[in-house]
């Protein structure tokens, strides 16, 4: 994948304005993202995930993130409204269901946080008024029980591992590191499966995710993997 240099996907698209955006020509995604390695990634030294697969974003126009109560962003972001098969893994380059065909990138994030704004951005893609997809896959050494993902999103957002909703996020809110904890749930020995969704209206949006054990300090022993 060339980071520098990418062909703009749309040359117009809705904004949370309810307008018409025209697209700068796209900036590149280096230095916040770099093409996921061979092999499987590490959590960093703070535990934090950075390798995902990222969906490019799907219009979703919103004025104002004041309206994202739990009950509208459940179902703006929901098993229902996911553009694929919910229980499978996209690959890298794969296109998903949408009327734009948007495009599933394999991405290390060189930050904790995931810039999902200059993903768009980088892409050529719409930055405000829109949907964020999300999936990793963690590969636990053995099963660990009452952990905890720690989330941080701008704006809200929808977590489910395993295909079980772990935890959401509501209302207008700006990213902070740990800023809910989900309920205690166990991983698998083996291949675990997170996925999450982000909606944003207008502003920046990104996010963060770390595991954390019973004692609430960041699990480190566990891969991250694309596949």
């Amino acid at each position: 994948m060339l980071l520098g240099a990418l062909t703009p996907v749309v040359a117009q698209a809705q904004t949370a304005g309810m307008v018409e955006e025209a697209l700068p020509p796209p900036t590149g995604l280096a230095p916040l993202f770099s093409p996921t390695t061979a092999g499987p990634g590490m959590p960093d030294s703070d535990g934090f995930l950075r390798r995902w697969l990222l969906l490019d974003p799907i219009a979703k126009p919103n004025r104002t993130n004041s309206g994202f109560t739990s009950s509208y962003v459940r179902e703006a972001l929901s098993p229902r409204t996911y553009p694929g098969e919910f229980g499978k893994v996209p690959r890298d380059g794969e296109l998903a269901k949408g009327e734009d065909a948007p495009r599933w990138h394999a991405l290390d994030s060189n930050l904790f946080d995931v810039k999902l704004f200059k993903l768009a951005q980088g892409l050529g893609n719409p930055t405000y008024g829109v949907i964020f997809w999300a999936v990793t896959v963690v590969n636990s050494p053995r099963e660990m029980r009452d952990v905890r993902l720690a989330i941080g999103s701008n704006s809200a957002s929808v977590w489910w591992l395993n295909g079980q909703e772990t935890a959401g996020l509501f209302g207008d809110r700006r990213m902070v590191m740990d800023d809910v904890l989900s309920r205690p749930v166990t991983l698998r020995k083996g291949r675990n499966v997170i996925r999450g969704a982000v909606i944003n209206g207008p502003g920046v949006s990104d996010f963060c995710l770390r595991v954390l054990d019973a004692s609430g300090r960041p699990i480190r022993d566990i891969t991250i993997d694309v596949t």
